[in-house]
């Protein structure tokens, strides 16, 4: 069985912190770098490539926060391993299509990030608090790459990630009830310009005090790609933005749920754009529908088991909500690599790696400003 995703805690100013974080995930940062520069030398793009891509990165990623430049550099130096394979963890969704587009004459890579996200509002709920969840489908590989990463941060919230070992943020909450799920999403806008890599607006989400804050960072912050991003709050707010590169979308809850899969959903979102990636994740069209049809008979009684057997629904197997490990369009072994689900007014965080095959939670917990409320 899979083992569970250790969990990291780290503190103190943002290179310390990084050097911290590199040293405990040294061996799952190692394994992960080796995962995708393999992956990368298949398309013809190797280190010197990789180098020259992050040095075209760098300014726009210091231009958004230059903490983020010192934590990775931390990173790479408790690690041992050179920094711009940290600048890789952390911006591997761009640096993996940019490479297969140059090897395919600018045709996408068709093995993308899956993903069912979902929140329940209060409304709801069985125990009047929002929950927020999300089945993360990737490599195979990658559940041996992960980790949970506690920041116990000196100003601003504390926050909670579920993240590859070596990012700095994917799906997680912080300590003032904010939480965040991220979704892939494709466009013909994709990859015309550099953005800011989508794992660090993640993590820029997560260290805000302010819900108005985290989505703006969301909403405003020059992407290179096109993503969905699921911003909620433990008080019971919840907004999907589907993202193109230069512009963001609205979706809203719908009887207190709010779900979403890899196609773009938002009519005001399809009028002026075209959806290319349906082609790849055409298990997409029905996802959404599955788990939505699974939640709604129980509006007013879900928790998070309810949660969990949605999200475990294999219809349609094994092209299903909760993907067993199967050959991609690709041919990569792709699954669902994990399946988080987050009550942030709590601070719990229940994952279970690899779920088609292993239904045991490992439960971790975050110090909330709205425990004793909730409780």
């Amino acid at each position: 069985m899979t083992e569970p995703s250790p969990l990291i805690e780290i503190s103190g100013p943002p290179h310390a912190r990084g050097v911290s974080y590199g040293q405990q995930a040294a061996a799952r940062i190692h394994r992960g770098v080796g995962h995708y520069i393999e992956q990368l030398k298949r398309s013809a793009f190797d280190w010197p490539d990789i180098r020259a891509a992050v040095g075209e990165y760098l300014p726009t990623i210091a231009a958004f926060d230059e903490s983020f430049v010192d934590e990775m550099r931390g990173i790479a130096e408790g690690a041992q391993i050179d920094f711009e394979a940290i600048v890789l963890l952390n911006a591997r969704t761009e640096l993996l299509q940019m490479a297969t587009r140059r090897a395919r004459g600018g045709v996408p890579d068709d093995d993308p990030d899956g993903c069912t996200g979902v929140v329940a509002l209060p409304q709801a709920t069985s125990g009047g608090r929002l929950i927020h969840a999300q089945n993360w489908d990737w490599k195979a590989e990658c559940a041996e790459t992960t980790v949970v990463l506690k920041v116990r941060r000196e100003h601003g919230p504390d926050v909670l990630m579920f993240t590859e070992a070596g990012a700095l943020g994917r799906c997680g909450m912080n300590s003032v009830g904010i939480a965040i799920t991220a979704n892939y999403l494709e466009s013909e806008r994709d990859y015309r310009s550099l953005g800011v890599p989508l794992a660090l607006i993640r993590r820029k989400v997560l260290e805000q005090e302010h819900l108005a804050l985290a989505m703006r960072a969301v909403y405003v912050t020059r992407k290179s790609a096109s993503n969905n991003m699921i911003v909620s709050h433990a008080q019971g707010v919840a907004i999907d933005f589907e993202c193109a590169p230069d512009e963001s979308f609205q979706v809203h809850p719908r009887d207190g749920l709010l779900v979403h899969a890899n196609h773009w959903v938002s009519p005001v979102a399809l009028s002026k754009l075209s959806d290319t990636g349906v082609a790849s994740t055409p298990d997409s069209l029905y996802r959404d529908l599955r788990v939505r049809g699974l939640l709604e008979p129980q509006l007013g009684r879900i928790d998070r088991e309810t949660i969990k057997t949605a999200l475990f629904d294999n219809f349609a197997s094994p092209w299903s909500v909760c993907r067993p490990p199967r050959p991609s369009l690709s041919n990569n072994l792709s699954a669902t690599v994990a399946m988080v689900v987050m009550e942030p007014a709590l601070g719990v965080m229940e994952v279970a790696m690899l779920p088609s095959q292993n239904r045991e939670f490992t439960r971790y917990q975050l110090e909330s400003s709205f425990a004793a409320l909730a409780a």
